[in-house]
């Protein structure tokens, strides 16, 4: 009687081959990848082709009301960050978005398993920062601002799309860690 027997290695993982391997194990799968990417892209897509088209038809115009006594289309060049924080300084605005888009990607891939809105959350932030640093880098360290809410005389600082989707996507952020925190509290009087 012949045994067929298969054995199995005995040979151990050298360290760095056991940390690619847990590296493997923490990268999102491919359902998550498929949320972040595509609204990373179409996010930054949105925001280059916005700014670029606004910009465009109002080369020989001040600004096109939207809608009257409350928001209008104009053309502003910022050189600083929100509210002109940090004015005049496009060389840090722009080591700060880079870092801001490498943390932001490290916690996407390497974080492990987050809840969807979290992700959703991720992507769009990723948007908003890289459409800005696309300015910053691509502009003399100018972003294009062309969204004007206003009432009578009073202005809220001009933005764009990459500054709304950088608003949406903290705020998904906060929601998403509300409703982690609720689900793990329920979960740990369950178990009591």
């Amino acid at each position: 009687m012949n045994e067929t027997r298969t054995e199995k290695s005995n040979t151990k993982l050298s360290p760095s081959q056991a940390f690619l391997k847990s590296l493997a194990l923490a990268l999102p799968d491919s359902k998550t990848q498929i949320i972040f990417w595509p609204l990373m892209a179409g996010g930054l897509a949105l925001d280059l082709w916005t700014k670029k088209a606004v910009f465009d038809w109002l080369e020989y115009q001040g600004s096109v009301s939207i809608i009257s006594g409350f928001l209008q289309f104009v053309r502003a060049l910022n050189n600083g960050a929100a509210f002109g924080m940090f004015a005049g300084k496009p060389y840090f605005l722009t080591v700060v978005s880079i870092i801001a888009l490498i943390v932001i990607f490290g916690v996407f891939l390497f974080s492990g398993r987050q809840p969807k809105l979290f992700n959703i959350a991720l992507g769009i932030l990723a948007a908003g920062v890289s459409g800005n640093l696309y300015d910053r880098i691509f502009n003399g360290g100018l972003v294009r601002d062309f969204i004007d809410v206003y009432y009578s005389s009073y202005h809220w600082p001009a933005f764009n799309v990459a500054d709304a989707l950088l608003c949406i996507g903290v705020g998904l952020v906060i929601i998403s860690t509300f409703i982690t925190q609720k689900s793990t509290q329920k979960h740990a009087r369950q178990r009591k």
